[in-house]
This record gives structure tokens, sequence and C-alpha cells, in this order.
């Protein structure tokens, strides 16, 4: 199985989504948890993906995005062959 992590926050919609899609596919993953107002922890996740918005989430190494590009990566079949 792949290895997945995903940079969360409290309160975020879209984590809870890309959580539920992960949890419902049986995906182990590490969660870092990044604080509304953390801005040094911002700028890492944007040194890691080019991103500073949660979630941010990377499949083997390789940063995908956040919920929308997670959603489509599914929507399109390819998300079970990353995750495999």
């Amino acid at each position: 199985m792949a290895e997945v992590t995903m940079y969360t926050s409290d309160q975020c919609p879209y984590c809870l989504r890309a959580k539920a899609l992960l949890d419902s596919k049986g995906v182990e993953y590490e969660q870092i948890h990044i604080g509304l107002s953390d801005m040094e922890a911002r700028k890492r996740i944007h040194e890691i993906t080019g991103q500073m918005t949660v979630p941010q989430i990377i499949i083997d190494g390789t940063p995908i995005g956040g919920w929308d590009n997670l959603s489509a990566l599914e929507r399109a079949g390819k998300l079970d062959p990353m995750l495999a």
C-alpha cells in the first residue's frame, strides 16, 4: 500500500472529506496537524507541496494537492492505482 501523508487543520471541511474518502478505502495515512495561524508550518508545507492551504495530500512522496485534486483522481478512477 502507498505511503500517504495529509496536512490538515481544525474545522476544515475539505480535510474531513479527504479523510472520509481515504478512510472509506481503508487507507492508512499520517496526519500532520497545521494550526490555523501557524504561518511557519504553512511555509513548510508550501516548500513541500507548492501550496499553503489544507488539506495537502502526498502519496508516495508526490504531492497531489487538496480535496479537489483527490476527489478528481477518484472520479477519474486513478486514485486506487496510486494507493495500491
